[in-house]
């Protein structure tokens, strides 16, 4: 007899992704030459974690007393501000939205789960997704839902996303949408202008039936080699419809281990600003109580100062340098391959569609190489990691996945 509830006894005890992690790490402390293009952070050519040096120095300067004391349940007000404006500048839609403190991004994801969703419902995202997306869905007890993300020409299935938005407003009477771009995890795909105004149009559709909330996802944005104006193209929506953004520092920043986010929610009554703001605020409270202070006070300046924003920035530049170097080798290789993979202009991944992914991530693990396998609606993918993998081994890696694909394609 287990003490547990039903729905907790079987669950997996760790992230598959950072399995084949540790898998890799084991295998290359062991002497092999291991290829590790699983996790996503951002590495240098050598292998280290890549830093920003800026970043680093504004949390060592933040005073001791300060950053033990307690934080505001729903975050520092500077804080807040501060990522409001970081994400929509001077803009209308500044001066409509709420936000909240969260623990990295995927607290954002986890509250507006818990928020805009009833116990049972499912959210809507793209039928290649970050993984965690259906383990937050699954322990808040929702659903997860999708729809095949590419078209036949391979652009965004705009279409495909207006009939699944309808039929689950039909469905459940109300809809959560996440979307992912720019550089989208795990294809690395980017929206382009016409794409997001179709998901406005669509999104602004549905609203008009139920309340329907959409959720951009902007963990890699500020590495997208050119990000459309997405905030120009999604304004519509509020016609009819509610915009929440996932802002993290992780990747922005290079932060992973911080846990610094904030979820921002646009809407144009301020009756619903002010109870999206105390929803916000109970979830927090009932969830994590409060987000790391250090690192709020320390993001703060990093947005906020002119100067200590310049110093970032410029540090950033240098990142966004090193993994544009691996986006023009994987481009140039992955082509020459043969390999089948979505547009990819920059972002911490990409990934090469393969019809038995499982096989073919298992046959390049055997020669050295760690990816992960992935799987859409009817088809796979294998996804790699190249923030994480030295521009000198890409096309060690593209002539691994072109061997482990073709081996094990179905004839």
């Amino acid at each position: 007899m287990t003490p547990l509830i039903p729905a907790a006894c079987n669950r997996p005890d760790n992230d598959p992704i950072f399995a084949l992690n540790a898998e890799a790490m084991r295998r290359a402390a062991a002497g092999e030459s291991i290829v590790n293009a699983t996790l996503g952070a951002l590495m240098d050519d050598d292998g280290r974690l890549s830093l920003l040096p800026s970043v680093t120095e504004a949390l060592a300067q933040v005073p001791a007393l300060r950053a033990a004391a307690y934080a505001p349940i729903a975050g520092s007000p500077p804080f807040l501000q501060a990522v409001i404006h970081d994400v929509f500048g001077a803009s209308a839609l500044a001066a409509q939205t709420v936000a909240a403190a969260t623990p990295g991004g995927s607290g954002a994801l986890a509250l507006a789960i818990q928020s805009f969703l009833e116990p049972g419902q499912a959210l809507l995202t793209t039928d290649f997704h970050w993984g965690p997306y259906q383990t937050m869905a699954t322990q808040a007890g929702r659903g997860l839902e999708t729809f095949g993300m590419f078209a036949a020409n391979g652009g965004f299935a705009t279409a495909a996303f207006a009939a699944a938005l309808q039929r689950q407003v039909e469905r459940q009477g109300r809809a959560l949408v996440f979307l992912n771009s720019p550089c989208h995890n795990p294809t690395g795909y980017s929206l382009d202008a016409a794409e997001w105004r179709a998901v406005a149009a669509a999104v602004r559709s549905a609203g008009e039936r139920a309340p329907v909330t959409l959720l951009v996802d902007l963990a890699y944005s500020r590495f997208a080699a050119a990000s459309a104006d997405w905030v120009t193209a999604i304004a519509p929506v509020l016609d009819t419809a509610t915009l929440l953004v996932a802002w993290s520092a992780s990747k922005s920043f290079a932060q992973y281990g911080a846990r610094i986010g904030a979820v921002l929610a646009t809407h144009r009554d301020p009756e619903q600003q002010q109870r999206m703001r105390a929803a916000f605020s109970f979830g927090c409270r009932g969830t994590w109580s409060n987000c790391n202070h250090l690192g709020q006070i320390a993001i703060t300046g990093l947005l906020s100062d002119a100067a200590m924003r310049a110093r970032a920035d410029q540090d950033r530049a240098r990142l966004i340098g090193l993994l544009h170097e691996r986006v023009a080798a994987w481009n140039a290789a992955a082509a020459a391959a043969g390999l089948a993979y979505p547009r990819y202009e920059g972002g911490f991944f990409v990934s090469v569609f393969a019809d038995d992914a499982e096989a073919a991530a298992a046959r390049a693990r055997e020669q050295g190489v760690f990816v992960v396998p992935v799987r859409g609606d009817g088809r796979g993918a294998l996804r790699v990691a190249l923030c994480s993998t030295p521009v000198a081994q890409v096309a060690r890696v593209v002539a691994t996945l072109a061997r482990a694909i073709e081996a094990t394609t179905r004839r």
